[in-house]
């Protein structure tokens, strides 16, 4: 027993002597949050970097060609994609928060997930020590699923918001309550800030549930208009990314609490197709009632959004409709489209999927 004993002394202190070395090896990377602390932000390796030379061997060739590619080539860092700038952005909010709070950990935590296979994993870590030591990619979190979907992962992760190219896997996510949205690069490239993380988020069906969408596209906007009226004092539905500007509020208030509201480093947009006067109080009052805030509202009545986002000048522009997307990509925004709602059977306010007929 006592041989036991001594036994039992001496695993512990290998166990507390292995512990100091870890705790003792001096790092200049900050450790990641523990998630259910962070803000979980999950990128797909093809938002993150540009991977449409490699996209375009993996279609036409297959998967092996694709990995055999990505392996020669491993040396060779990826240039960035469309999540770029946003991911950049987000790791200045987090060294301005940790100036300001050393130990929190409430802190932007960013998952490359990918289904990728793991050979690929090397040049994908190539690339991200490439752009870190340009100082600004820091990205600890790993998640390569072989070619399965990423969306049990992404719950384990507890993610506050998915961003991937796929479509179809965003959707999925949606579908299983998280805030999703599919990326889109634009068609010209537009200097964004280096100090202040942007978001713009338009309303109905990506902050609010599409209620108010399906009356516009039913029953036209004169019943929109009296039906916002009537319901002016009754909070809209929630939509899939109401608890991602949750997420940031959070984050910003933690700037207010130190007297940072002016120097705060993240600034967020709402840019609604609505018009103020007829239809504007309800959106406003729907956030106060969730206890959230956007700093700049933007009603602009049905006029095209991709001239004011080109002014905002957004790492990241959410909206439900394609159309939108388009138009502000064209104008050189960053933009993510949001699969959710009736907007998905419209184009250009035309119905292109038939509801089927009742026999």
């Amino acid at each position: 027993e006592a041989h036991q004993e001594n036994a039992k002394n001496e695993e512990e202190k290998d166990w507390a002597a292995a512990k100091a070395f870890f705790d003792n090896l001096k790092t200049h990377k900050p450790r990641p949050p523990k998630p259910r602390y962070a803000v979980t932000i999950a990128v797909s390796s093809r938002t993150l970097f540009d991977m449409t030379a490699e996209r375009k061997i993996y279609e036409e060739e297959g998967v092996e060609k694709y990995v055999s590619y990505q392996v020669e080539h491993e040396q060779e860092p990826l240039n960035p994609g469309p999540a770029f700038p946003f991911v950049k952005a987000l790791m200045n909010v987090n060294s301005r928060l940790r100036e300001l709070y050393p130990d929190s950990e409430e802190l932007f935590d960013i998952v490359l997930m990918t289904n990728n296979h793991a050979q690929v994993g090397v040049r994908l870590i190539n690339s991200i020590n490439h752009y870190e030591m340009e100082s600004y990619l820091t990205i600890e979190r790993f998640c390569m699923t072989g070619g399965n979907s990423p969306i049990g992962y992404l719950k384990a992760y507890m993610t506050n918001l998915y961003l991937s190219k796929s479509a179809d896997k965003v959707t999925e996510a949606i579908e299983e309550g998280i805030a999703a949205a599919t990326m889109f690069m634009p068609d010209k490239e537009i200097e964004l800030s280096d100090t202040q993380l942007r978001v713009a988020f338009d309303g109905d069906a990506v902050l609010f549930s599409d209620e108010s969408e399906i009356i516009v596209k039913q029953h036209g906007l004169d019943t929109f208009f009296e039906h916002e009226k009537e319901f002016e004092n009754k909070p809209l539905a929630q939509g899939p990314l109401k608890c991602f500007l949750e997420a940031l509020g959070k984050l910003q208030r933690k700037f207010y609490a130190k007297n940072e509201r002016m120097n705060c480093p993240i600034r967020t947009f709402l840019v609604t197709a609505r018009s103020a006067a007829s239809s504007g109080a309800r959106v406003l009052k729907t956030l106060r009632s969730w206890g959230l805030e956007v700093d700049e509202a933007l009603f602009l009545a049905g006029a095209p959004k991709g001239p004011l986002l080109q002014k905002i000048k957004p790492h990241i522009f959410f909206d439900d409709q394609m159309f939108h997307i388009e138009g502000a990509k064209e104008m050189g925004t960053i933009s993510a489209h949001v699969p959710y709602g009736i907007g998905q059977k419209y184009h250009r306010g035309k119905l292109i999927e038939q509801p089927p007929k009742n026999e």
